[in-house]
Parts: C-alpha cells; structure tokens; sequence
C-alpha cells in the first residue's frame, strides 16, 4: 500500500474520530487512483472496527497517549500489522516516513519506530485475546439493559468479522450466481469484496443489493400487486424496488434529492417504475393509501457491522430528537392510510426507544389502531425473532453461522 493512500487514510480517520463525520459522506481524494481510494477506505474502516483492541496493543509501549496525529499513525500501523498481517518492515517504514513529512508529528518519529516495532514483535497474542471494540454507552446501555450482557458481547463479537453482501433477487427472474449462498429468507449472500457490478445479471436488474433484514418489511405487507403503496423516507430505493417488483403502483418520498436521485437510477437499471418525489414527508397529502412503508430515519445502531465508523461519528445527543420526528412521521403516516390498510414502520436501530416502545406508544395515541402479529417463521426467521408486542426483532448476533444479519426492527400497523 503506498504513502498517499495511507495519508487519505489518516485524513478519514481524523475526519470520523475529531469532526463526527461519516466515512460515507467524505468526498474522496480526486488526487488518487481508485484502486487507492479504495484501499484507503478500507484501512480507515477496519481501524475503526478494531479500535480499542488496537489501542489496547499499543499502549503497553507509551509512557502517555500521544498527540492525535501520532495516535493515528500508531493506530493505522497497528491495524497493517495485526489485522492485516502486512510485511512489518514496510509498515513501519511507511508509518515512520509519515510522522517526517508532517510537522505535528516529525518529532515523534522516533517514538512510532520504536512502538509499531514492538507491535510487530510482540502485539499479536494480546491482539488475539482483546476483547472486540465495545459499543458506546448510549447504545451498549439499551441493549444490556433489554437483552442482558451476554447479548451485548454477542453483539459486539457479530460486528467484528467484515460483513457479507446481500442481494434481493427480482421476483420471477432464476438467477444464478457463482458462490451466493440462498439464506433462509430468500435473500442471497455473497462474499465481503464482491465485485457486485461484475455479476451475471447486474446490468439487466435481476437484483440489488440490500441487507437480508432490509428485504423482511416489504414482505410483511403481503400481496401489493395492484395497491397504492407509499414508501415514505425511500431512499436509498431498494424496498421501492421490491413494491414496484411485486407489482403495486408505488410512490416513493425522499427529502434528499441527491439520494432519490439514486432511486431513480437503481430503478432505470431494473427496469422498474415508481412516482418519486422529493420533499419534506409532513407536506405530502397524496390522499389515502391501500399500504405504507414508513422506514423511519434512525440512528441506524443496528448497522454497524457495515458501518463500524458510525459509533463514533454519532452520539446520544441524537436519540430524543429522532425519537421525537419517529412519533410524529407515525402519525403522519396514519392520516394518510385508507381505513382497513397496512403500515409497516420499521427502522434499522438496536435501540428498542427507536422499535418496539414507537409501537407501543403509537398504540395509546390512535384508538383503534392495532398490531398485525408478524410471523417470523413463515418469513424464513425463528421465534427468537418475535417481539412482545408483536413486531419482529432482528440482531446482529443472530445468525452466526451464515454472517450475521444487520439490527433491525418491524411491525405491521392498521387502523379502522
């Protein structure tokens, strides 16, 4: 790996670790070939998926925590070493060359020489034996205090490994791909890396990409061939896709141009149709509708396997307030559904305030509203799946012998 994409790298750590941003939202360095673009997104990440074993490893040969540049350069030439196993004379080099051609750091080059050396050494036993990196408080909290603590080390043990890719196959289509493994609920699961766009049937839209657990509530609706369905808060378009594939006249509502603009594009590629508009989801009176999607935004906690950058470019600070739009897109939502209709709200959180208490409240809001029990096992699921009020609760920790599947909650909603 060359210095340019280790110093892109540095500047996406620094990125999520000081300014709270999120690796996907950085633009990438237009300097750099793509195939270091890539390589640099991919160290940054699994820097972050293993930060505090790292930290746990280096420390030992630190009288004090350095500077954060120096940090980082210790951090990512840890993660070359020990989750990488790359050649430790050429990481230590690298990382030294670094510290010397940036002023905040050229001092200590000395120091990461000597540390990442040791690292080299000695690091991999205690490397082997750290625990995986702990969830923040704001999210370990919930989860202890829901599911216990050794549901919570389960957890943060399923965010560990790099996550499968996992495909929605276009109903009707027999597709066959080289090494996808069939999951249970219909989904196909390819290898972490795949080249998607490469696979036989990519540009005739035989499939898109989605999380196993991401391609559950559309099916919760039931048969939509022919209904008016409103998928609202739809970007980034892929449960828009399964409607207009399982054939109801859709209407698909985002507030991001950017991302409806991608909606737009999956669907030219698929060769699917839906009325997209983009807009603030409290301004929208389409009149009623025979179902809704409401994938409600979230702290989306139940995708860090896939986004191992989020725990720290997120807080706490950020629950009430999506909570608060949560209930309110609720309501919205229920104005706008024809009296004996299906909503499923469903958001991709650990946090049971963002699942299973949004129901239960909702509940006491609307008179008459009710639960439709969803069935895990007709789904391709199990009990572990069922939720008291009668949604369905997914974890990462589930699945552990297929790859996990992403945090996630659902549950079926109508009114009289």
């Amino acid at each position: 790996m060359g210095l340019e994409a280790r110093q892109a790298a540095l500047r996406a750590l620094d990125g999520v670790l000081r300014d709270r941003r999120m690796l996907a939202h950085m633009a990438p360095d237009a300097r750099l070939l793509a195939a270091d673009q890539a390589r640099a997104a991919r160290l940054a990440s699994l820097t972050l998926r293993h930060l505090d074993p790292l930290d746990a490893c280096i420390a030992p040969y630190l009288d004090r925590k350095p500077p954060p540049a120096a940090l980082a350069i210790l951090r990512l030439g840890a993660c070359e070493l020990l989750v990488l196993g790359e050649d430790a004379h050429g990481v230590v080099d690298s990382a030294v060359t670094i510290a010397k051609r940036q002023k905040p750091t050229q001092r200590m080059a000395g120091m990461i020489n000597a540390v990442l050396r040791k690292v080299a050494l000695e690091g991999a036993d205690r490397f082997g034996t750290a625990p995986p990196q702990r969830l923040p408080g704001w999210i370990g909290g919930p989860v202890k205090k829901r599911w216990g603590a050794e549901v919570l080390r389960a957890i943060e043990a399923a965010h560990l490994p790099l996550p499968p890719i996992d495909l929605t196959p276009r109903p009707g289509v027999s597709l066959t791909l080289p090494d996808a493994v069939r999951l249970p609920t219909g989904s196909l699961r390819m290898a972490p890396g795949t080249q998607i766009s490469a696979l036989p049937g990519y540009e005739t839209g035989d499939f898109w990409v989605q999380d196993a657990a991401a391609a559950l509530p559309v099916r919760l609706l039931g048969d939509v061939a022919g209904a008016r369905v409103l998928d609202l808060c739809a970007a980034p378009g892929g449960k828009t896709m399964q409607l207009a594939a399982a054939g109801a006249r859709v209407t698909a509502l985002d507030i991001s141009a950017a991302r409806m603009g991608r909606v737009a594009q999956n669907l030219t590629r698929t060769g699917l149709a839906a009325d997209l508009i983009v807009g603030d989801a409290f301004d929208h009176q389409g009149g009623t509708y025979d179902a809704i999607l409401l994938d409600a935004p979230c702290t989306a906690s139940g995708t860090i396997r896939r986004h191992p950058d989020l725990p720290h470019a997120k807080s706490w600070t950020e629950v009430e307030p999506l909570t608060r739009l949560q209930m309110q897109l609720i309501d919205h939502a229920l104005g706008l559904l024809a009296p004996g209709g299906r909503m499923v709200f469903c958001t991709c959180s650990l946090l049971p305030v963002e699942g299973e208490h949004q129901v239960t409240a909702a509940l006491k809001r609307h008179e008459g509203l009710k639960v439709i029990a969803a069935d895990a096992r007709a789904l391709g699921g199990d009990d572990a799946w069922q939720s008291p009020e009668g949604g369905l609760r997914l974890r990462p920790d589930f699945w552990p012998g297929l790859g996990g599947i992403d945090g996630f909650y659902m549950a079926v909603l109508t009114r009289p």
